[in-house]
Parts: C-alpha cells; structure tokens; sequence
C-alpha cells in the first residue's frame, strides 16, 4: 500500500536473507571515494556522512526503495486514521518499538528524542538538518516510549522531524554536553556515535577508514549477517569501481559516478554490476550571492555583511546559465544514467515544474544579456570587465573524473561570452565534510560557483525547498552549518516555505512547490540545475540483500546484505 500524504503506511516486506545467525558471513567491505569526516549526520551536508551514520544511528521512520514511509523505531507510521496525527494537523505522536536500547546496553527512551530536536534546533548551535525540524514548536516525552511533536501551526505533512536517516536519533546521555556552539567540539561522539543500528563504530580515522562490528544489541537477533563492516574513504570513483569490478576486493562501491564507456569494460569482467535508481538527485551548479574575496577580513567571507560584487546582478547569472550545453553534458558524463534539466526538484512528476528553457543553448543570447547589464571587453583581452572589475570567477568543486570534466566543458562556454574562469578541485572528504575550520567545504563557500549533487529523502519536496530559507544561511555564528549555501535571501520566498508547511491539498501543494523551484531557477538564477541523475554503484556478484534507495540512504537496509555463497 502506497503512502498518500497523510494516509497510513504498511509495513513493506522484505525477503528473508539467506542466513539464520548473526555475524556468520564475515567482513562486509564497502568503499566510498569521498571518505567520510564525521560520523555524526548532524553536522554534515555530506551524502556520504549520512549514508555510513546510517548503519549506526536510525530514526523513527525511513523512506524505503519505493519512497513509502515505513517504520524504523517506531511501532507505526502515524496518521490522522490511527490518531497518531492531530484533527487540527499541530502534532504528531510517535510511539517507540518496546524494548529498544542503544549498542552500549541501556534503554532508549522517548527522553532522547527530545534531546535530539534541542541538539540541532539549538539557538547558539549549527545544524545541518535544521529543515527537518522547521515549524517545530516543541517535542514532548509524554511517557518512556511515546513522543510528542508539536508545530507552531498546523502542519500537513508532519512527517519530518525524526524521518529519514538525516534526522536519526543521538543519545542524549552522550551527546549532552555537545549542546550548541559545542556540538563540533564533541570529538568523541561525533566520530564514535552510540546508535541502535545494525553495527557499532569500533575504529574510526578521520577521512580515511571507519571499522565496525555487529551491534550486539540490536533488536533482530539474525541480523546483521556481517560480523563486521569496512568503510574505506578516498581515491576517485573510477578506482572505487574497479575494486569491486575488476579486482573484488570490495563488496559496494558507492557513487560509481564514471563515464559510459568505461562503465560497459568494468562490467564485462563478470565480478559485479552496476545498479542504479532515480529519484530527486541533481548535478547542479550553486552561484554565491556573498563575496568570498579572501581580501576581506575573515567571517566576513561569503556573508550577507557583503553582496557578491558581480554575481548579485541576476542577468549575470543567467547568461551563466544560457552559456551551459546540458545534453551534451548529459551524454558526455552519464549516457541513459541522466537526463538533462532545468528544475532543482525532479520529482515526483506531481511536484515538477515545465520549466525546460535552459536545455537550449544559447551563447550569443548570454553575450546580448551580459551586454545589456553594462559588460564590455574594454582592454581587448577577451574578458569582460565593468567598472574596472574584470568578469572573473572561481569555480570549485570536489574531485571526480565526471566533474572535473563537466568544469572543463562549462569552463570553455563560459570563456566564449567573455567570462574568466579559474578551476578549483576539492578531495570530496573536505568538500562535504563540514569541517568548520576547513576553507574549502561547499557551505563555508569561499568560491564564486560551485558544483555538486543535492537530493532530498522521501517524495515530498517541503523539507528540501525550506532550505533556501534567510535564516539557514551557513555563518560562523553556526560554525558555517546549513543547507542554504548560496545565501539566497528572499522575503516572498520564505513566506511561501510557511505556506507550504501550512497547506494540505495536494495539488496546491504541488502548485506552491512548482512555484518555489522556479523562484531558485528560472526566475533568479541562484541555483542551475544540469543534469537529473540517478544514483549509481557498484555491487559484488557475491553480495546479496542490497535494494538501492534513491529516497533515503543507500545503506538504509544493510542489516539485510548478505554473503551469498
């Protein structure tokens, strides 16, 4: 049964795996090219951060392969039918599997969820999930195992606060002194999270390997089939595949993300395949509204204290816009494992907008509009200048074949309108690592453009479009957490995030989101969307149980992967 906005939710069943006791299938070793830096979701943007947190922490509710909400810690999924949702849509009540207790042994409680919502809401704290609680008035332990969630106004969708593994539960015994502007002191449990998932950290190197044993406690006594569990981070996409395609030393590697050609030649030594699910993924370029000029005094940087001097003009970043050749970046970088697109929510097709102006392009109509907005190559050397300010940018991203490629394409286009443009690659484990003291993270943003991938759990799009909100702004007064890292800061955009929140009829939702997509692109350029691709990895013959997820984690079921014999 499929999940309807507020309607209830069944339990998706899952084929028993091919084992019957705990830890008998040896080592799982999983790779991913951009090691992770925390283990601790809170605190990190990073898919790769959230992913492998997964296997150690878990919240009320995931999204399963399918996008339905299905219970996690939770007994069941509320709704206004079973009474767990409210009549007047202000609360939502939860109540927790009985028995359930962390890896170290004592009980897990509805106190920790309330805990976990004064973690990441914490007015003096940065929270990299802070969409999730948006419209949150209070979370209430009405008893051990039942919690209460209430908004400050009617919510319909209250499936946010507690869903997904970007908003799992901490211990508050654990992270209780990691409260506010300590939250990225907390070393010890940021990188050694006690959790109620499968496995529990037993070593963990800061970008380079995270080592785990099965839980003990966890709460079905057959699983996990793996006795422990490798996290390798590191090296490129095309080696993380090769180790399992080619060579077998891993068992999955994540974000294969590698050109066609060589996925067809890793494929035909018959170790493994490639598997992969589309969902809300898009390669898209991010343009900074702040100036990141290292000339000014830092945390001035990349705030709103100082207007980006060049891409605060939005006919700027539209002809950056017109300059790109989408399909062709598209069939270069994925073949049939994208599509190009114009929209920053892909789907569900209820919630995507028409919006498909920029799949052509149109480079004398980028050299028109530039014009227009006072731009003149003055000295005859090619680039641009206005008021003695050459059209220069820095544009950054991390370290990927795919990418590096995608910067040198767009690189080009943007030199033919006239736009300078100084390429800048990022180790993955630094630019989506969150590290407050790093400079080169894709929230702290001390570039001009920046290129990534973004996605949002489930199918309903509210928690992902609230992120552009004024207020989710990375500063260092949140240790340069949040999800807005372009600074975007709209009034009538951020009234639209309270009615959406507010709003319950499908198809004016839908409408409102529509809207909200098209404010961030086609209307402002702030966000240019590139490519909607799919997630894509690399799996072993030998390893059984893995059911990609394009809705929530790629690990959210790895209590189930097994060895198959």
């Amino acid at each position: 049964m499929k999940t309807t906005l507020l309607g209830a939710v069944a339990l998706i069943g899952i084929a028993p795996a091919a084992f019957a006791d705990r830890g008998t299938d040896g080592q799982v070793k999983i790779i991913y090219a951009q090691a992770v830096s925390t283990l601790n979701p809170y605190l990190s943007l990073g898919t790769k951060e959230v992913d492998v947190a997964s296997m150690i922490l878990e919240p009320l509710a995931n999204y399963d392969d399918k996008g339905n909400v299905v219970p996690r810690l939770a007994r069941e999924i509320p709704t206004l039918e079973n009474g767990g949702i409210s009549e007047d849509l202000k609360s939502i009540t939860w109540h927790l599997l009985p028995g359930l207790t962390w890896s170290d042994g004592t009980p897990l409680t509805a106190v920790d969820a309330v805990f976990t919502a004064e973690y990441c809401m914490h007015p003096e704290g940065g929270c990299a999930q802070r969409s999730r609680y948006e419209g949150v008035e209070k979370v209430e332990a009405l008893d051990d195992t039942t919690i209460r969630v209430t908004f400050a106004e009617p919510k319909p969708n209250p499936l946010t606060a507690f869903v997904s593994a970007s908003a799992p539960l901490l211990q508050k015994a654990q992270f209780a002194a990691c409260l506010g502007a300590a939250a990225s002191s907390c070393t010890e449990a940021n990188f050694g999270p006690i959790g109620t998932g499968p496995f529990r950290v037993t070593e963990f190197r800061t970008n380079d390997v995270v080592l785990m044993e099965a839980n003990p406690a966890y709460r079905d006594p057959a699983k996990p089939a793996f006795a422990s569990a490798m996290i390798k981070g590191g090296g490129d996409a095309t080696s993380a595949a090769r180790s399992v395609l080619e060579t077998g030393e891993f068992d999955y590697a994540w974000n294969t993300q590698i050109p066609p050609e060589l996925q067809t030649a890793m494929e035909a030594g018959g170790k493994g395949r490639f598997v992969t699910a589309f969902g809300t993924q898009v390669e898209r370029i991010e343009i900074n509204l702040t100036d990141p000029s290292p000339s000014l005094p830092e945390g001035e940087r990349s705030t709103a204290k100082h207007p980006h001097p060049i891409l605060s003009d939005a006919r700027v970043r539209q002809a950056l816009s017109m300059a790109i050749d989408r399909a062709l970046l598209v069939e270069v970088g994925y073949g049939a494992a994208a599509r190009p697109i114009c929209n920053v929510v892909p789907a569900p097709a209820l919630f995507a907008s028409d919006n498909t102006g920029c799949l052509t392009q149109d480079i004398a109509g980028a050299k028109a509009l530039l014009a227009s907005a006072g731009w003149a190559d003055s000295d005859g050397d090619g680039v641009l200048d206005k008021g003695g300010t050459p059209l220069s940018l820095l544009f950054q991203s991390s370290v990927n074949p795919v990418r590096q490629d995608f910067q040198a394409l767009i690189k080009g286009w943007w030199n033919e309108i006239g736009v300078a443009v100084e390429l800048k690659a990022v180790d993955g484990s630094v630019f989506f690592g969150g590290d407050a003291g790093s400079p080169d993270t894709l929230q702290k943003f001390y570039a001009d453009v920046e290129l990534f991938a973004k996605s949002y759990d489930g199918t309903d799009p509210e928690t992902y479009l609230s992120q552009y909100t004024c207020d989710k702004a990375p500063t260092p007064q949140s240790q340069w957490q949040g999800e807005n890292v372009n600074r975007f800061c709209s009034a009538d955009y951020d009234a639209m995030v309270v009615e959406l929140s507010q709003t319950r009829d499908l198809a004016k939702r839908a409408e409102l989101a529509k809207k909200m997509n098209d404010a961030l692109t086609k209307d402002s350029f702030v966000v240019l969307p590139l490519a909607d691709r799919g997630r894509f990895s690399a799996v072993s013959n030998t390893l059984g149980g893995v059911l990609l997820n394009a809705w929530d984690s790629e690990l959210w079921n790895v209590a189930d992967w097994h060895r198959i014999k």
